[in-house]
């Protein structure tokens, strides 16, 4: 027997079996990625899927009055430690401790946000934009969690914030067919089977009247496209924590200070794209 039959031989078999299943598996990923790699993703820009997702989130007016017994959702608490509440840094801007101070609004008063634990670069502030979008326009960059309102000259006014997680996200454009100040909000039967704790607010149940605990927050821009609603709306929160993050069911979520002052900048049919 010649040394290479030997050296051959002598190799365990588990070691040739798995050098073979590597080698395989290794062709069917690069496969497998070439694939991905070839194919685009539009689910993402079609209706019909993410509606498939989240619908129905949200019914306005409710269809029967709401239980008397209702409990608001209760608010996340993302950070556990008063280091990681607080970002250390002074607020640059002092206009924003107005813009995000106490604020009485149809009857409800919206507490100020902490601005010590909010990462400066959400708040609202004017910045340069350059875009080949009009003038009145609103831009979602679900990238970067900001959203634009397109002003002439380049400029933009700049909001931060929360999104939608993976899988539940919807982009295109559409246009603000409808404005709603202090929305009701009925979370759909899917979701209360995925969260019991909102049975008290399900539809069957009248959904939850609007107040300072409503997901929906101080005001909501309904969107939609080709007359078709998508169930993508831009709207407030009064988790504000979740500003800057992934967290909502698809919907992209404002401070609700900010929410106020685009509700009041923009009218009806405005066009809005989400990228």
């Amino acid at each position: 027997m010649s040394k290479l039959s030997r050296s051959f031989a002598a190799r365990p078999q588990s070691s040739l079996v798995g050098r073979a299943l590597a080698l395989g598996l290794g062709t069917a990923l690069t496969a497998s990625l070439s694939g991905c790699i070839l194919v685009q993703d539009t689910s993402r820009m079609n209706i019909d899927v993410f509606q498939d997702e989240v619908s129905p989130v949200w019914y306005d007016p409710a269809r029967t009055p709401p239980a008397a017994d209702q409990t608001a959702p209760q608010r996340r608490n993302l950070y556990q430690t008063q280091f990681h509440q607080t970002y250390g840094l002074p607020v640059s801007n002092p206009l924003h401790k107005v813009m995000y101070g106490v604020l009485s609004d149809d009857g409800h008063t919206l507490p100020a946000i902490p601005l010590d634990r909010v990462d400066s670069g959400l708040l609202r502030n004017e910045v340069s934009y350059e875009t080949a979008e009009a003038p009145g326009t609103i831009v979602v960059d679900t990238k970067a969690h900001y959203l634009y309102l397109v002003k002439p000259g380049g400029k933009a006014i700049r909001y931060g914030v929360g999104l939608g997680r993976d899988g539940f996200a919807w982009s295109g454009r559409g246009v603000i067919q409808r404005k709603a100040k202090w929305p009701h909000w009925t979370p759909s039967d899917e979701m209360v089977e995925r969260q019991p704790g909102l049975k008290t607010v399900s539809a069957a149940r009248g959904g939850l009247v609007a107040g300072l605990n409503n997901p929906l927050g101080a005001r909501a821009l309904y969107i939609y496209q080709d007359g078709k609603d998508t169930l993508y709306r831009v709207h407030g929160t009064p988790d504000w924590q979740s500003v800057g993050k992934a967290t909502s069911s698809g919907c992209v979520r404002m401070f609700n200070q900010d929410v106020i002052d685009l509700f009041d900048r923009v009218p009806e049919r405005t066009p809005i794209v989400v990228i």
